[in-house]
């Protein structure tokens, strides 16, 4: 049965050891030491020894072995170029006889394309145990952050009122009151007012002012100058009296109209011993 036989460093070394055996023939013909070759290719001596012993395990790779062998052929006043052109650079396939291809060789099924496939799943995996590596590493400090967020937050507080003071028992407001009086003053005039039998307001009134006082049972309104005061009692508006008179009346819860002493209008009553001035 027929093979085939491939040998990838075998031709190289013959063809190494025949081109060896040729330059130091030349050399030894030129007298010419390895250490006078040395000094004009700058070619280190071990280097020599092994181009001319055929030694191809000694030297570097096969296309840096063609460059030596034509810079020292060149030395040797030779086609250095020719020569090195001998020493094939990349293994060659002799053929027996035989069934297996080259083709078929381990060497021969890796293409290029598995090499891109192998180089992308190997990036693919480094970036996806990187990206988890530094999930593991934020993850912790992000809750770190988010603890310390909650922990600091200021929690909202609902705005305090005050509590407003219920008016005590038995107590009213002015709105409130059974007696009510709003006097508008048109022409000055000295007032005095008695609230429930207590004297609450003696004093002259400007014109264009306006006053009001209330009572729980009873109000006493007595003035000097009754025309110039306009009092609005029960929803009704009327003057107090004439022009220049004294006057005197009583507002009661118990009746809705005023009560007057003796008439509209009268000179003067005495309600707490003070006179009043009389309007000019």
């Amino acid at each position: 049965m027929s093979r085939h036989g491939y040998y990838p460093e075998s031709h190289q070394a013959e063809q190494l050891a025949a081109i060896g055996a040729y330059l130091q023939q030349a050399r030894q013909d030129a007298h010419l030491s390895l250490d006078q070759i040395n000094a004009s290719t700058l070619i280190r001596p071990s280097l020599l020894m092994a181009i001319e012993a055929g030694h191809i395990h000694a030297l570097p790779e096969p296309v840096y072995i063609r460059g030596l062998i034509k810079r020292y052929a060149d030395a040797l006043g030779l086609d250095g170029a020719e020569l090195a052109a001998t020493f094939p650079v990349t293994p060659t396939v002799q053929t027996s006889s035989g069934g297996i291809s080259w083709r078929d060789l381990p060497a021969a099924q890796l293409r290029p394309l598995h090499l891109y496939v192998a180089y992308i799943l190997l990036i693919t995996a480094a970036i996806s145990g990187l990206s988890h590596l530094m999930n593991r590493s934020v993850s912790p400090l992000a809750e770190e952050r988010l603890v310390n967020q909650q922990t600091t937050m200021p929690v909202p507080t609902e705005p305090v009122t005050e509590p407003t003071p219920a008016p005590a028992p038995g107590a009213a407001t002015e709105e409130q009151r059974p007696v009510r009086v709003d006097v508008s003053v048109t022409a000055p005039s000295w007032v005095r007012v008695v609230s429930d039998g207590e004297m609450t307001f003696e004093d002259t009134l400007s014109e264009g002012s306006s006053h009001t006082w209330t009572a729980d049972t009873q109000l006493t309104i007595l003035a000097g100058n009754a025309g110039g005061l306009v009092v609005t009692y029960d929803g009704q508006a009327k003057p107090l009296g004439e022009p220049g008179t004294v006057a005197e009346v009583t507002y009661s819860a118990s009746s809705p109209t005023a009560l007057m002493p003796d008439g509209e209008a009268i000179a003067f009553r005495q309600v707490s011993g003070d006179r009043p001035p009389l309007t000019p």
